[in-house]
């Protein structure tokens, strides 16, 4: 069985959604946007340089949310989706998704992102598989500011892949993977992946990417 997989920011999207939250969070005055605002930016930074902590991070986002409560989170989440993300959904993504649907591939988003800002995402890009962080809820039903299991992120995509498959009866000799991503951080599941795409890659993913021979689709931008 073949099978696509695609991370979602600055992959899919020309955004980082979980960043572009964060920024629409301390926008919303929900929060006390100068601290919320510094925070985000200062966890993206990590991210980018590959020294995230995500659970520390899923804590912070988990305080806008609590902040804000269910239906508060809710509503904003709508407004982030028509002011955000639409405007980002470029043809270009959803031509590839169609290519590969067409070629009889599975399709699936593994992203880091929780679970509550990716999927109304993915539902707009018409992907109905979804691997994202999923967020631990409490008694009230509502998010508590821990993961629920592991993270889908570095090293934890693949055991959630993993786990994926084999609730499909498949495992990584039964499906053939290809990964698309653009960041160092998906390294692990690009090395695991039968095809890696390095995606929109940052420059450290490029040079990994150019070095093996790996295929190399900017999707949004030129070389």
């Amino acid at each position: 069985m073949n099978i696509s997989l695609f991370d979602l920011d600055n992959t899919l999207l020309p955004i980082d959604s979980d960043e572009a939250w964060g920024n629409f969070m301390a926008r919303s005055g929900a929060v006390d946007a100068e601290d919320f605002a510094r925070r985000n930016n200062g966890f993206y930074r990590q991210y980018l340089t590959g020294t995230l902590d995500v659970r520390e991070y899923v804590r912070f986002v988990c305080e806008g949310l609590r902040s804000c409560g269910r239906d508060g989170s809710e509503k904003l989440r709508a407004q982030f989706m028509q002011e955000i993300i639409a405007p980002a959904i470029r043809p270009q993504a959803l031509k590839l998704l169609d290519e590969c649907r067409r070629a009889g591939d599975a399709v699936a988003i593994v992203t880091a992102t929780n679970e509550f800002v990716t999927a109304p995402i993915a539902q707009a890009l018409g992907v109905d598989e979804l691997i994202a962080t999923r967020l631990a809820r409490g008694a009230d039903g509502w998010v508590t500011g821990e993961i629920e299991g592991v993270a889908s992120f570095r090293e934890g995509k693949i055991t959630r892949v993993t786990d994926w498959l084999a609730a499909r009866g498949l495992d990584w000799n039964t499906a053939h993977i290809t990964f698309y991503s653009d960041s160092i951080n998906d390294l692990p599941l690009l090395e695991k992946a039968h095809q890696p795409v390095a995606t929109n890659p940052d420059a450290r993913l490029r040079a990994i990417a150019e070095e093996r021979g790996w295929r190399i689709l900017n999707l949004f931008t030129a070389p």
